[in-house]
């Protein structure tokens, strides 16, 4: 039986991290002198999803922080929609290495989050160690998917809904947000969505989230991704393909690894929190 994701206590330190984009918000733990590990949340959630994740790094003498990204953090909250852009998100995750002082460090990523962390490890190879992604394919993976996967053009048509101003906001949060409140697996503990529902609910928020849908088309110019590199995809999830998941695979030049995670969707650092933890570790102690 799956363990459910642990609630946020005291153990998980918050703190700010001041960029030249603005503040961020974020959890940190584990020994200042520790390896580095950055962690990168998906859509809807923010750092917190992480939390299993973060401990057990902690425990085994990593330094991990897991910021709110960009629209999540209320410091960096912008409102044009091309803020949103993946330029962008690849350069905060840059600066916020910078503001840490971490010249070299591992980077894990899930949903939106994991497209960031591949293109960030592309362009950055020489600050990014390794890469964990998780559920979201690399990019160009993705963008060759979208012309020619009737699949994978089904799937991704499903959040077409979320792309269309004001009537998405309307749509999720109206009945109390009861619409939002529905979207996450059953594995996901009820106090979890409730701070993930908060955090939505702040002004401005759900649209800065729903930005990175309506800002990116995936039509760019994708670079392979050299550094040593672990997919993991739930095999039940119902937004990424299985011929796009394998087929991260041509978008990658160094040591390579696809698992696919049993009984899980598109959650899954909270669906199948331990196994993604145990992958994240194994993967770390690898290189």
């Amino acid at each position: 039986m799956r363990s459910r994701p642990a609630l946020f206590e005291s153990d998980l330190t918050r703190r700010r991290i001041t960029t030249p984009a603005g503040t961020f918000d974020a959890i940190a733990t584990g020994p200042a002198a520790g390896r580095k590990v950055l962690l990168l949340h998906g859509v809807p959630e923010c750092g917190i999803e992480w939390s299993h994740q973060l401990r057990a790094l902690a425990a085994h003498g990593y330094r991990a922080v897991a910021p709110d990204l960009r629209g999540y953090s209320p410091g960096v909250r912008p409102k044009p929609v091309a803020a949103y852009g993946l330029d962008h998100a690849v350069r905060d995750v840059v600066e916020i290495a910078d503001a840490l002082g971490w010249t070299r460090f591992d980077l894990v990523g899930h949903d939106w989050g994991a497209i960031t962390a591949w293109i960030t490890a592309s362009r950055f190879p020489l600050r990014v160690r390794t890469l964990t992604a998780v559920s979201a394919p690399h990019p160009g993976a993705l963008a060759e998917a979208l012309r020619t996967d009737p699949d994978q053009r089904r799937r991704w048509s499903h959040l077409d809904h979320l792309r269309d101003p004001g009537e998405a906001e309307r749509v999720l949060l109206a009945d109390n947000a009861a619409w939002l409140r529905d979207g996450w697996p059953s594995a996901i503990p009820p106090e979890r969505v409730a701070q993930y529902v908060r955090k939505l609910t702040e002004p401005g928020a759900l649209t800065a989230a729903l930005n990175w849908y309506r800002a990116n088309d995936f039509t760019d110019a994708y670079q392979p991704v050299p550094v040593p590199t672990r997919y993991l995809w739930g095999e039940d999830d119902k937004v990424v393909s299985p011929d796009t998941a394998r087929n991260t695979a041509q978008w990658t030049t160094g040591p390579y690894r696809f698992d696919v995670v049993p009984e899980a969707g598109h959650f899954v650092p909270e669906e199948a929190a331990e196994e993604t933890t145990l992958h994240l570790l194994d993967h770390l102690a690898t290189y």
